[in-house]
């Protein structure tokens, strides 16, 4: 048995495919089998002349997502999908589908999600899990090849990281226990025993929050470096954030056009160096006139491309009725695309005025929330990295900058076009009374923390790591407005099943 992505290998040579049919055209003396097999997609030629009329027959009352076996011979052709279809000279069927639900008409995104389980089959679907495939082993290989070893961390918690607002409690054998929220403070132990280590794994958060943003379960990447500071930190951030896009760029090249990925952006995060700002200087540039007239500009363009859409949205359905099956297909498509790019104006719409207020109002001292990071990312074509926050909105494990104790010495990395965080880190705190004192202030229980506190009383050093969100970047990256695309059975508030 062969497989789609190894056709090119196979070329002019007979071979045999297994998997489904994802689509059907058929005429009186050929079908035109579309078929995929987890590795992508393959037009399949029965033709009435090559095979036996029992046989051509039987793939007249295939379905979609009939499950069959298809042998046939390779040919190279540039204008199939993937660049190679099969003649076939022999077809098995093993079933045929009831009628499928998920159809080429536009389905509503609840609908999709009730049906979550087969909708990972699409071909959009199945790109952005290719793609997160990459960017997982990615992830992998640069720590590797940095000197870094993986390590885990526990999944039950019976201590926060930060705060225990947004965890999920549980009974664990008679005693209170968490779903953790970041595997760090294990991970600065581990740290300890090995100088450089990550870890990658579940997380929970118990927001209550439904922005395109937030899941309640996500794979957090964190390392934890002993002897690193902020600037260290830092640049390890951003050399690894450019290992990632670099491998994508290069190994899913056709899952991004796919996609319809422009990759400008992801080019230009490889070749460029990231911006960096401290949160003193973001915030002057939010409330600037830049970004007032910034905002007022984006206003006026929304406006008037939502106008010419809905135009042509009307006469293509005025062409609908009478267009020939082939042309319907394509309006059909057209149709969809133009829906969803009236989705997302309509929210850009909505969100600019919410924009306009935050930006103007936003106060020193403030956290940045969803509407601040997607108005500073929009400035800037590559990553922007803002570092040194008020300590009071970041952790008490966070380092105070010697130089201003009212700063962290914490970092973000924040994704352009308007996708923000994907990054959150900062130098930790190495100072055992420092630490003591942050318990303290933040009304921790210190008992809790006493494992925690032993990292500082024997063989303290300064220390650092960050967290990388794995469904925000694999969003960034694929250009998902939602990150409910990006992980194969996303848990959101009020989204338990499938």
């Amino acid at each position: 048995m062969t497989t789609i992505r190894e056709l090119s290998a196979h070329k002019d040579s007979i071979v045999t495919l297994k998997g489904w049919i994802y689509n059907i055209r058929s005429s009186k003396a050929i079908h035109f089998l579309e078929l995929r097999d987890g590795s992508g997609l393959c037009q399949c030629i029965v033709s009435a002349e090559d095979v036996p009329a029992e046989v051509f027959q039987a793939a007249g009352t295939l379905k979609q997502e009939s499950s069959v076996e298809i042998t046939g011979k390779v040919l190279e052709d540039e204008r199939s999908v993937g660049g190679y279809e099969l003649h076939a000279t022999g077809l098995q069927i093993i079933q045929v589908a009831e009628n499928y639900p998920i159809t080429p008409k536009e389905h509503g995104v609840e609908f999709l999600m009730e049906n979550r389980h087969l909708w990972l089959r699409s071909r959009r679907q199945w790109a952005a899990m290719q793609v997160r495939n990459a960017i997982q082993f990615a992830i992998h290989r640069f720590f590797q090849q940095e000197g870094f070893i993986q390590m885990d961390a526990p999944i039950f918690t019976g201590n926060a990281a930060e705060g225990t607002t947004t965890l999920f409690e549980t009974d664990y054998f008679d005693e209170k226990a968490y779903l953790t929220q970041s595997g760090q403070l294990y991970g600065e132990a581990m740290a300890m025993a090995h100088g450089k280590i990550y870890t990658f794994g579940p997380t929970f958060r118990a927001e209550k929050s439904k922005t395109r943003r937030h899941l309640t379960e996500f794979w957090m990447i964190e390392p934890e470096m002993a002897f690193y500071d902020l600037n260290m930190n830092m640049d390890l951030a951003e050399k690894f954030v450019k290992f990632i896009v670099k491998t994508v760029l290069e190994e899913k090249k056709s899952e991004l056009e796919l996609l319809e990925r422009d990759t400008t952006f992801l080019t230009k995060a490889v070749e460029n160096p990231f911006i960096r700002l401290s949160y003193t200087e973001a915030v002057e540039q939010l409330r600037s006139d830049k970004t007032a007239s910034m905002l007022h500009e984006m206003e006026q363009n929304r406006t008037e491309e939502l106008g010419t859409i809905k135009e042509e949205l009307e006469e293509i359905k005025k062409e609908h009725g009478s267009a020939k099956k082939w042309r319907k297909t394509q309006i059909d498509q057209r149709i969809k695309e133009i829906h969803a790019r009236m989705d997302q104006i309509e929210e850009d719409l909505r969100n600019i005025p919410v924009w306009k207020k935050s930006a103007a109002g936003f106060e020193w001292g403030g956290d940045f929330g969803g509407s601040d990071e997607t108005i500073l990312t929009m400035q800037y074509d590559t990553p922007l990295m803002i570092h040194r926050y008020p300590a009071e909105v970041k952790a008490f494990y966070m380092k105070r900058d010697p130089e201003n104790e009212k700063l962290a010495l914490a970092l973000d990395v924040l994704a352009p076009e308007g996708y923000g965080e994907i990054i959150g880190g900062s130098q930790r705190e190495d100072s055992l009374e420092e630490l003591q004192s942050r318990i303290a202030e933040h009304k921790l229980p210190e008992e809790v923390f006493s494992w925690y506190l032993d990292l500082r009383r024997y063989g303290t050093v300064p220390h650092a790591g960050f967290g990388l969100g794995l469904e925000r970047t694999v969003g960034w990256i694929c250009g998902l407005s939602h990150v409910r695309e990006t992980i194969p059975f996303p848990r959101m508030l009020g989204r338990l099943r499938p």
